[in-house]
C-alpha cells in the first residue's frame, strides 16, 4: 500500500510539472547550427540597412555586433567543418567589402548583389548539412532569411534564392515560406498562452509587409503599391526571432 501511495505521488507531481511547463518547452529549441543562420542572415540585413540608410553609426555598430555574435556562435558549435569556416570567411569578406565601398552607388561593382546573395545562401546551406541541423523547425531562420530577401528588395534589387533547392527555405520566398510558418505557429500546443499571443501579433504585422513584397515581379515593386518599409520589416523580424528564441 505505501508503495502505490508513493507511486500516486510521484505520478501527480510529474503531472503538476508537466501542466506547468510553457507551451514552448515541447517545441524543438532553436539548435546552435540554426543560431549560425540565424546571426548569418541578421548581419547581411543590417549591412543592407547601413547601404540603404546612408552608412548611419547605429547601422555599423549593429553589423559589427552581428559578425561579433556569428564568430560566438561559430565557435559554440558542437562540431563544425572546413567548408563552414571558408563558407563564413567567404560571407564575412562580401559584408566588410559592402561596407569599403562607402555610401552611394558610385564604387559598388554591378556583381556585389549577386555576389553578397551567393556568400549568404552558401554559408547557409553548408550550416544545414552540418550533423544535428535535420528536423529542425527552422522557423527563426526562416523568418531572417525573408526579412534579407524584403532588405534586398528594398536597396539593392531583388535576392538571389537558392533556387536549386526549391525543397528547403533557402530556396523559397514568401509564396511558400509565409504558410510554411503561419502552420508552425499555429501548431503551438497553447494559443492562449501569453507569450504565444505576442509571438502571433507580432507576427501578423510582419507578415502583412512579407506578402506585399511581390517576388514573383521583377518591377521591384510591391503588391499594393505602397513603398516598401525596410526599417519597420527588420524591426519586427528581428524582435519576433529574439522572442522566440528566448521562450527556450
Amino acid at each position: 500500500m505505501r508503495c502505490k501511495a508513493l507511486l500516486r505521488h510521484a505520478f501527480f507531481w510529474s503531472l503538476g510539472l508537466f501542466v506547468g511547463l510553457s507551451p514552448m518547452a515541447f517545441a524543438e529549441a532553436v539548435s546552435p547550427q540554426e543560431q549560425i543562420q540565424i546571426h548569418a542572415s541578421r548581419a547581411t540585413s543590417s549591412l543592407m540597412l547601413l547601404r540603404g540608410e546612408g552608412f548611419q553609426k547605429t547601422h555599423q555598430q549593429r553589423l559589427e555586433a552581428d559578425l561579433a555574435a556569428l564568430a560566438g556562435a561559430m565557435q559554440s558549435l558542437p562540431q563544425g567543418s572546413a567548408e563552414l569556416t571558408i563558407a563564413h570567411q567567404a560571407l564575412v569578406t562580401q559584408l566588410r567589402n559592402g561596407v569599403s565601398y562607402g555610401p552611394g552607388d558610385e564604387n559598388v561593382p554591378w556583381r556585389f548583389p549577386e555576389d553578397l546573395s551567393r556568400a549568404l545562401r552558401d554559408f547557409l546551406s553548408t550550416a544545414r548539412a552540418l550533423p544535428g541541423a535535420e528536423g529542425q523547425s527552422e522557423l527563426a531562420a526562416k523568418v531572417e532569411y525573408l526579412s534579407v530577401q524584403y532588405l534586398s528588395r528594398s536597396y539593392l534589387g531583388t535576392f538571389e534564392i537558392a533556387r536549386e533547392q526549391p525543397g528547403t527555405y533557402l530556396g523559397q520566398d514568401e509564396r511558400l515560406l509565409l504558410p510554411a510558418i503561419d502552420s508552425e505557429l499555429q501548431a503551438l500546443k497553447d494559443q492562449s498562452d501569453p507569450q504565444v499571443t505576442k509571438l502571433q501579433t507580432r507576427w501578423s504585422y510582419l507578415r502583412a509587409a512579407l506578402a506585399d513584397m511581390n517576388s514573383q515581379s521583377n518591377t521591384l515593386q510591391s503588391v499594393s503599391g505602397r513603398p516598401f518599409a525596410p526599417i519597420t520589416v527588420d524591426r519586427h523580424a528581428r524582435s519576433m526571432t529574439a522572442q522566440w528564441m528566448a521562450m527556450f
